[in-house]
């Protein structure tokens, strides 16, 4: 079997596989083919390609050569145009959004697997790419808002006086949020965080966290760890909460998102203008909305003096461990899937394959996808 590593797109620094995850596969039987300068932007040549034991060629010959195509972002319009049916497809596909990609891959007969979906299960946690891409953002989200805030995150005592430490409000205790609250307390912030699970609390408050309760939460054990829709009573105490931390904080960071919706909207408009002039809210949420109300993607708004950043993309800022990451994440997949051979081998009994699929032999094989495009 072939496997082939596409160049991302300009804005997208990562690559699927570094060098290193290269020679992994190489001496699993498979062959690679890499597709010219995919990994300068991570800091990885061709020649180190080659020495890993990787052809490399150009975006079409790629395509023509590998049974499987490694990606990061879904495939462009002229990438989809040279897929050849009966190929199969290992991406970041974002299908509970992307429906139209889904569907164009079913009719092309391409089996498509989407990595953010992996199933949240002890046995999948090595290939869960979500949670490893936002350790990296929610590292790099501190790091860009201290460097940001016109104020330091610690305490000082200097000849000139105290200096207050900055305060943190987290909102959203997953692997983002922990790896934040991580972060801002090694740089000294205090730090402040909410989340609609209680079983998170001991978590935050370990890492040197205050955890804001708000009672009355739903907290579904069968949502694999998610965050789940909150009744309307609990969204207005939820409300009141956050506005009333987040007027005192110097700092925001919004990780929370609820997987195939639209991020909750926690902290509205007129939070923002009661905000000091100055302070910094970095929204990891904002390619599905956003958890601010004035939050564009991709984009950095000032409004009343408050600089709103929305990123859901920094990990591309830390494009070589993000890569590593990425890499290690994709071969424990593959893993699943190629004979000792190096033949690709589905098992569709195999709950991660399965439930990590989202076409196949021109279905959609998703129960989730499927249910949202018939809605």
């Amino acid at each position: 079997m072939t496997i082939g590593i596409l160049k991302e797109n300009e804005g997208e620094n990562r690559v699927a596989m570094l060098p290193e995850s290269i020679a992994t596969l190489v001496k699993m039987n498979v062959n690679m083919v890499v597709e010219t300068g995919a990994g300068l932007r991570a800091y990885a040549t061709d020649a180190e390609y080659v020495d890993a034991g990787a052809k490399i060629g150009s975006k079409a010959q790629v395509i023509a050569d590998a049974d499987l195509v490694l990606k990061i972002q879904p495939p462009t319009t002229e990438e989809m145009a040279m897929f050849k049916e009966g190929q199969s497809l290992m991406s970041v596909l974002n299908p509970y959004f992307n429906t139209s990609l889904v569907k164009q891959l079913a009719e092309k007969n391409i089996t498509a697997f989407s990595m953010d979906i992996v199933p949240r299960t002890t046995r999948a946690q090595a290939m869960d790419i979500l949670s490893s891409m936002a350790t990296v953002a929610g590292y790099k989200a501190v790091l860009t808002a201290a460097n940001t805030l016109p104020k330091f995150f610690p305490m000082f005592m200097t000849a000139a006086g105290t200096i207050k430490p900055a305060n943190m409000l987290i909102l959203g205790a997953g692997v983002a949020g922990l790896q934040s609250i991580a972060t801002a307390r090694k740089l000294g912030a205090v730090v402040y965080v909410f989340d609609v699970r209680a079983a998170v609390k001991e978590e935050v408050m370990g890492l040197g966290g205050k955890f804001v309760e708000v009672e009355g939460a739903i907290d579904d054990k069968s949502a694999g760890g998610y965050a789940v829709e909150q009744t309307d009573e609990f969204k207005a105490r939820q409300a009141k909460a956050i506005h009333d931390q987040a007027v005192k904080s110097d700092v925001i960071i919004c990780t929370a998102q609820i997987p195939g919706k639209k991020a909750p909207l926690l902290i509205r408009k007129e939070t923002v203008e009661a905000m000091k002039p100055g302070s910094v809210i970095i929204d990891l949420a904002a390619s599905t909305g956003g958890n601010c109300e004035v939050t564009v993607d991709n984009e950095t708004v000032i409004h009343n003096g408050v600089k709103v950043i929305g990123n859901s993309q920094l990990p591309t800022d830390m494009p070589t461990d993000a890569s590593r990451m990425f890499g290690k994440n994709m071969i424990n997949f593959l893993k699943l899937i190629i004979t000792k051979e190096g033949a690709l081998n589905l098992n569709w009994e195999d709950d991660i394959v399965k439930g990590t699929a989202v076409a196949h032999n021109r279905q959609i094989v998703n129960e989730r996808v499927k249910s949202i495009i018939q809605d």
